[in-house]
């Protein structure tokens, strides 16, 4: 890194950007990074499929005049003298997310994401371990001193391995589910206490859990308890649910009108900080999932990802040709930005993410990849103390902690009857009868040949 002492600030850094040909969180990095003025440098982009790297290349080198693009051949080119490595990779195609996510309806298994737990993220780690485990080791060989920023799914499993391959690692998870929750306490202070202009970020939440299963039990916003006000919320909107702006669950596959959020929190007193759709598959099938239009959100549908990704693609020709235009957005509520500068001395940062757990959450055993808030400073990240999980939450929780280091440890050394034992733990595989989860367990090994 290279600073500037007059000015204090930084005037170049290495990005190192693996899995550099996306055609969508590219562009979201691409728009935020290039609205702040106190940072620049250069971006290596390295993705198995170069021309889309490339592509990236062009795209991002005419969004702004701080940073560099440059498309590489060789994770050892992206990787040498790297200040901060982002992890961003498809592990396989969206023809194997198909079957993921669609080969268990077959018996009676529904998933709204299957990207994480569940069957779907079961078999998504099958794939994704490994190649996180070579990322791993190539950050170890070429910069080990890196800050590595993952956000991939599933992500827990993902932070598990880059820590079990290269202990010394300072990585972490980065995931924008509990922004969302943030601003559905915003709604709520606006809508009870007649508030404007609330800057989500200023609302203070305590984060503790699992990523995608992450919970808050306080919550303020200068001074104003926000749990009461929350508690009256969903009262009102327990039934109608709650949706703002033009998106609406019926004819949107992301959004949701976060009822299964609301009787979570009448279940257990604790507000469940993740979308609707990541949620139900944490819990029993028969809560949610097997009548999700009453519970107001969509299975995402794998083909509906592929025909985005078809559209995804055809924008990137356009930009690439002039037909179109790279349009500045807001920032996108990531927090990616703010974290390099709380790492750079530029400015302390507080914020939830993905890493070993130490001792923040106390009822989870150590070395569990949790998520709390952390405080990010100088060359320093330090998890934030969190507390005990709810031991009623905790119990919904341990089949998934339990699973982090079955599926990683089976993942890694290719042994499918550990991953099977771990199939069997999650609550979707533990619904089936032994004689379905044997043949499921088998249909998508055959159907997944090639990554076995």
């Amino acid at each position: 890194m290279e600073y500037n002492e007059e000015l204090t600030k930084v005037s170049k850094i290495n990005i190192a950007y693996i899995g550099g040909g996306s055609h969508n969180w590219a562009r979201i990095f691409m728009n935020d990074i290039s609205q702040d003025n106190d940072i620049s440098g250069e971006v290596r982009l390295y993705d198995i499929d170069f021309q889309a790297a490339k592509a990236n290349e062009m795209i991002g080198n005419k969004t702004s005049d701080r940073w560099e693009y440059k498309a590489v051949e060789k994770a050892e080119e992206a990787l040498t003298d790297a200040d901060f490595v982002f992890i961003s990779i498809l592990p396989g195609s969206f023809e194997e997310m198909k079957i993921d996510v669609h080969m268990p309806e077959k018996y009676g298994i529904y998933q709204s994401v299957g990207d994480t737990v569940g069957i779907g993220g079961i078999f998504r780690s099958w794939r994704t371990v490994p190649m996180i485990a070579e990322i791993a080791e190539n950050i170890k060989k070429y910069c080990p001193e890196a800050w590595v920023v993952n956000f991939t799914n599933p992500m827990s499993n993902c932070i598990k391995t880059l820590y079990e391959v290269f202990p010394e690692i300072k990585a972490y998870g980065c995931c924008h589910e509990v922004f969302g929750t943030q601003k559905l306490l915003k709604a709520a202070l606006e809508e009870k206490k007649g508030l404007k202009n609330i800057d989500f970020r200023e609302i203070m939440v305590n984060v503790k859990g699992i990523n995608h299963f992450t919970w808050i039990d306080r919550a303020s916003y200068k001074g104003i308890d926000l749990l009461p006000i929350y508690r009256d919320f969903v009262e009102e909107c327990k039934e109608s649910g709650f949706q703002k702006g033009e998106k609406n669950w019926f004819n949107d596959h992301f959004v949701s009108a976060e009822r299964v959020k609301f009787d979570l929190f009448r279940k257990y007193n604790c507000i469940a900080a993740a979308g609707d759709r990541h949620l139900a598959e944490f819990v029993p099938n028969d809560w949610y999932l097997h009548d999700n239009e009453k519970w107001m959100f969509k299975l995402t549908l794998v083909d509906w990802r592929i025909s985005n990704r078809k559209e995804l693609i055809k924008e990137t020709e356009d930009l690439l040709s002039g037909k179109k235009e790279f349009e500045k957005k807001e920032d996108s509520g990531e927090d990616f930005v703010r974290q390099i500068k709380g790492i750079l001395g530029l400015k302390d940062a507080v914020t939830n993410i993905n890493i070993p757990n130490y001792g923040q959450v106390e009822n989870i055993e150590k070395g569990a990849i949790v998520e709390t808030n952390a405080f990010f400073t100088t060359n320093y990240v330090s998890p934030i103390m969190a507390g005990n999980v709810d031991d009623k939450v905790l119990e919904l929780m341990k089949p998934h902690i339990e699973n982090q280091s079955l599926i990683v440890k089976a993942c890694l050394s290719r042994d499918k009857e550990l991953l099977y034992k771990a199939f069997r733990n999650d609550p979707q595989g533990a619904s089936l009868k032994e004689e379905d989860a044997g043949a499921l367990f088998s249909e998508m090994f055959e159907a997944l040949e090639k990554f076995n």
